[in-house]
Order: C-alpha cells, then structure tokens, then sequence
C-alpha cells in the first residue's frame, strides 16, 4: 500500500503541472524572464541547507506554482552570484518551472551566503551528496534529482556521479573538464596543466572567485530575515581591476596574487605543484578509478579549454563505469563554439572569425526530454535510437552522429613532418608528407621566453579576456622564424578528420628543460590558416609526470604531447598544416628553460631546439581519418 499511494502521488503530482508549449526565452531581458518567473513559481530563498559538518548552504528553491504533490528536482550547484538569477541559470530556472520540475540554485560553500570556507568544485562528494539527500527527504520532492550545468556548475557534478546517490537519477553536464583530474591520456588535474604545463586561465579566474577574506551575515538570523537581506545585498567582493594583458607577464609566475596584495590562498597553493602530486586527489576533481554511476547527457565544444579530457572521460563512462545502466546511458553532444557558448548557436554562427554556417540544436528539447526520461519515467522523451554522439563537423559545417567516438571505422592517418633544414616560419620548406623521408637536416630555432609566440585563439576559457577563444588567421604567427610550419599538398579530395589527433616528435635542445607546442591549422585556398586545435608539453616529464627528466645538449628525445580533439573537414584544394614551437604565450606559462622551479623563478634562458626528422627519428601526426 505504501508504494501505491507514493505512485499516485507522483501520477496526481504529474497532472496537477501541465508543462507549457516550448518557447524560445534566450530573447527575452533579464527584467522580463524575473517577472515570468515571479507569475510562474513560488519561490522560497536564502534557505539553509545543512551538511554532515553543521554547516549550512544558501538554497533558493522555485516550485510551479499551484502544484501539488511529489515533483521532480533539477539542482543548479554554483560558485557563480546566481543568487539573484541571471543568464543561463535565470532561463533555465524558467523553462524547468514551466515544465513541471522544481528548480534549485544552491550557492557552493564558503561563497556568498553559504557558510565554511570555499574550495574549488565545493566538495561534491560530501556537500553533492548530502544536498541530494536534503532534497529527496522532502515532501515536495519525488526523490528524483537531475544535476544540470555548465562550467564550475558542471564540472561538481563529475565526482558525485562516482557517488552514483539513489537520487542522482541523470545529469547534464556542459563544458566540464575542470572538474577532471586524470583520465586516460589527460593527466590535466582540472585543466590547470595541459602537458605540464600551467595554464594562466585559472590565474585570472581565481583572483576573481577566491575571496578568503569574505563578508558573511550572522548565523543566527532566521530564515524570513534573511531573505529579506538577499534581496538588497549580495555579500559579493569588489576587487581592484588589473590589467591582466600586462600583469600576466610578471616573473615569478608564482608571485602573480600576492604582488596584487591578495593574502595566501588557493593560487599559492596550486602553483606550486606538480601534475603528480597527491594533493590533487584531496579535493573535488573527478579520477578515472572512481567508478561511474549515473546517466549523462554531456555537452562539449570545440573550442573549448577542456575538450579532450572531456571526450576521454565519455568513453571511460560508457565502457568502464562499473555500472551497466549508466555506461548504457551516456550521449554527447559536441558544438563548434567555444566554452558555454551553446546559446549562441543558430544561423549563420561565427565562431572566432570563421563562418560555421548553421549550428542550430534544440538544447532545451535535449535537456529536458533528458529528464523526462530519467526524472519522470518517460522514455519516448529521449528513445533509445537516439545517437549516442551528435557532433558538428566543421568545414562541412553540418550535424553528424556517430554509434561511439571517434566515430566507428576511424584509423590513423599518418603524416610525417618534412624539410631540409629550413621550416621556420610560413616562407619555408616545411612538408607534411605521407612517406617517411630520408636523411634530412633537423629545423632548428631559437626559442627566447622573454620573447614568446603569441597566442591567437584556439580553445580557451575564463581568462579576463588575456586569449580571445575560436578559429583565427594563424598567418601572424606563422611569420615568425622560432615557429616551425609544415604543409601538406593542396588535398585533391575532402578528409574527415574527427577523433584524437596525436603528435610525436623527436627533439633536442641546448636547454635541460623546455616545452614543445603543437598546432592543427586547415589551411584554406586564399591561404587563410584557420586554429583547429593546439597542445603543448613539458619535456621534463617525458618519462611521466611523476619521474622528472632533464634533457642533455645533443641527445635526442621523444616527445608525445596530450592529444587534440577535433572534428573538422579538409576541403579540396585546402591544405593540412601543423605548427610546432616551444610557446604559446599567454594561453600557458612560459618555460624559462632552467630546468629549475619553474613557476617560482624569474630568470630565463634562451633555449636552442630542434626537430629531428631522419630516419630513425621520425616526428609525426596522426589524423582520425573517418573514410
């Protein structure tokens, strides 16, 4: 008996919320989506939510209004000010509402008006965990929770769904590779490294986000009360503005908050690092021996920063999740915009300075006949003949789907890396070539860290405007002599190229330590070279990040960068074009080829590199060729 008056509960619940017609909100103003919503859902704010350790976490709750009975929950976790809802969180609020669900924003620990102190990611496997408990004991909830979001309100998510909570029934996680630590070939530990090497996104991210010296109201205050003082105050930290176009080139790197007056904090110490440190599993980042228990509806983008490691994690979920139901249960969606940009895809998208053509996805009909499925038992709202990965190829600029990624039937293209000594800069003789070449000089070129390779675009987030994310002309770039370029023929007929490309190279240096940088670049007829993908690795750990190895002058090295996740179509008569250098400056930390504390010091050397060619030291790519 118990279990039929919960079942007609949930059905009368069900009834009692008729979802309404979709409707496109990304229009409307922020003033007019508070006003539908205020007509649309009762709304209960500032309410605390206790975790195991007695401390308590900001929650704003909007339920349909008039409805009656059990409803299913979709929770929006946050480090964002999302307590006064705005963007994506303000419209999805909405949207939710107006289809049955109740919608929770909870404020992460430690930020605004949530007690305890802030760690990154908030703690998702006790404060996840214990939300979703708080959530499913409620007499308005149906004890189904979906987790929705994108960036930091994603990347949470990855942790808990290791918890596999009974509520946890599906997940949409947008863009969240900052919440991976290892997985597979991506030792990243949530983006702060690419290869070894820091990535200067989250310096600006964290000046921004990490407030240890924040207001906070007094614990005393009662629910009402507080409330009320959420209304007119948001508890939110007004920092110094800096120019970090210029600050980002101060030495040593590790001085970069404390010389802005910032007291010791989560910057200090990260920087101070290594990619293998054991204390990158203390905290909330998600690692490939966690196991998998949730069903996902992942969202990802080409140019975006964590796009590899987040395709890497798909194909641990769905293969090896220890959980049938869950690695049956995994979909991608992958965009060709960058980080969170998905409400911008439509006619006529430009993405950097390219024209993708037509992007247009129902984002809301996937998100949410996700959760209709999972969260109120409708299977026809998602069907399982559903592709299990839709992706945008670029260059055909068109929708595919595929059964697995890559899609099935890849195999490795490879090219070889070709000259005679003289691939510096686009005005040389640098070849891709399809057979390997015979004796050759090695290119050599002068890397000098005070005089870095700018970055133009590529994926990139979060960085206070430092690296303009996208596909841009690489020409510039490609003028310089410290950059290798090499070019393929004209191609006679279009390739697919969708998957992990990977590079290997074989190197020298007159430097015990530098980095090795390497670009993808669709090179069209009138010569415009369009970023595809980039990487970049720290020669030190080539033997692996937990074993340093320093280089000898003259030895040569093999170097395997992180792999670069694309899918993109190489017209005919378009030429295929890799770059190799030793920077990328300012999208990653600058090697100032010492083979010293990196990040703590402040001289730099000037490094001679070279790339090897000949036989026995072959330097390559390989392309996912999809025939």
């Amino acid at each position: 008996m118990p279990r039929v008056s919960t079942l007609l509960a949930t059905l009368l619940a069900a009834a009692s919320v008729q979802p309404a017609a979709a409707q496109d909100l990304s229009k409307y103003t922020p003033e007019a989506l508070d006003r539908e919503l205020a007509t649309t859902a009762e709304s209960r704010v500032a309410v605390m939510v206790p975790m195991r350790d007695g401390v308590r976490l900001s929650t704003n709750i909007y339920t349909p209004r008039g409805a009656h009975g059990r409803l299913p929950v979709v929770l929006w976790k946050t480090p964002y000010n999302e307590h006064r809802l705005r963007g994506s969180s303000q419209r999805y609020a909405l949207e939710a509402v107006r289809r049955g669900y109740v919608f929770i924003v909870q404020s992460e620990r430690g930020r605004y008006f949530s007690e305890g102190k802030w760690e990154i990611l908030g703690r998702p496997q006790t404060d996840g965990y214990d939300t979703l408990s708080w959530i499913a004991a409620q007499d308005w909830s149906n004890g189904k929770v979906g987790t929705l979001g994108c960036s930091s309100s994603a990347e949470w998510q990855l942790a808990l769904a290791a918890q596999n909570h009974p509520a946890h029934a599906a997940m949409v996680p947008m863009s969240a590779g900052a919440g991976i630590g290892k997985v597979g070939r991506f030792q990243e530990q949530g983006n702060w490294y690419t290869g070894g090497v820091p990535r200067s996104l989250f310096f600006v991210w964290l000046y921004g986000v990490d407030n240890p010296a924040r207001a906070q109201l007094s614990p005393d205050l009662d629910e009402a009360t507080r409330a009320r003082a959420s209304l007119n105050n948001d508890l939110a930290a007004t920092k110094p503005k800096v120019d970090w176009s210029r600050h980002i080139r101060d030495l040593p790197v590790s001085a970069l908050m404390s010389s802005l007056g910032e007291p010791p904090a989560t910057f200090d110490s990260f920087i101070n690092r290594t990619p293998a440190d054991p204390a990158w599993r203390a905290g909330g980042l998600y690692h490939e021996d966690m196991g998998w228990g949730v069903p996902a509806l992942w969202f990802n983008s080409w140019y975006d920063v964590s796009i590899g490691p987040n395709l890497e994690l798909f194909n641990l979920a769905r293969m090896n999740s220890g959980d049938a139901e869950a690695s049956a249960n995994q979909y991608a969606v992958i965009a060709p915009v960058t980080h969170c940009g998905y409400s911008r895809m439509g006619p006529n998208t430009i993405v950097g300075e390219r024209a993708m053509g037509d992007t247009s996805f129902d984002m809301d009909g996937a998100v949410f006949g996700w959760f209709d499925r999972w969260l109120k038992g409708n299977a026809a709202a998602f069907p399982d003949s559903t592709p299990h990965v839709r992706y945008f190829l670029m260059g055909e600029n068109a929708w595919k789907s595929a059964g697995t990624w890559p899609p099935r039937g890849t195999r490795p293209l490879r090219f070889y890396l070709s000259s005679n000594g003289d691939a510096n800069s686009l005005n040389g003789g640098g070849r891709l070539v399809a057979t390997a070449p015979g004796t050759q000089r090695p290119d050599r070129y002068r890397y000098d860290p005070l005089n870095p390779v700018p970055t133009v675009g590529g994926g990139d987030c979060c960085n206070g405007g430092i690296v303009i994310p996208g596909a841009f002309d690489q020409r510039g770039v490609e003028a310089r002599n410290d950059v290798l370029v090499y070019s393929s023929e004209p191609l006679k007929d279009p390739i697919e190229v969708s998957g992990f490309v990977d590079a290997v190279l074989q190197v020298s240096s007159s430097a015990p330590d530098t980095d090795f940088a390497v670009k993808l670049v669709d090179v069209a007829p009138d010569g415009t070279a369009w970023i595809i993908g980039d990487t970049i690795f720290r020669a030190r750990y080539r033997q692996g990040f937990d074993k340093l190895a320093m280089m000898r002058p003259g030895e040569v090295y093999t170097i395997k960068p992180s792999p670069i996740a694309t899918s993109i179509r190489f017209g005919a008569g378009h030429r295929i074009r890799i770059e190799v250098t030793s920077s990328n400056f300012p999208k990653f930390v600058r090697n100032l080829n010492t083979g010293g504390p990196n990040e703590s010091e402040s001289k730099a050397v000037i490094a001679d590199n070279s790339i090897h060619h000949g036989p026995g030291r072959q330097s390559y790519v390989e392309l996912p060729f999809v025939p």
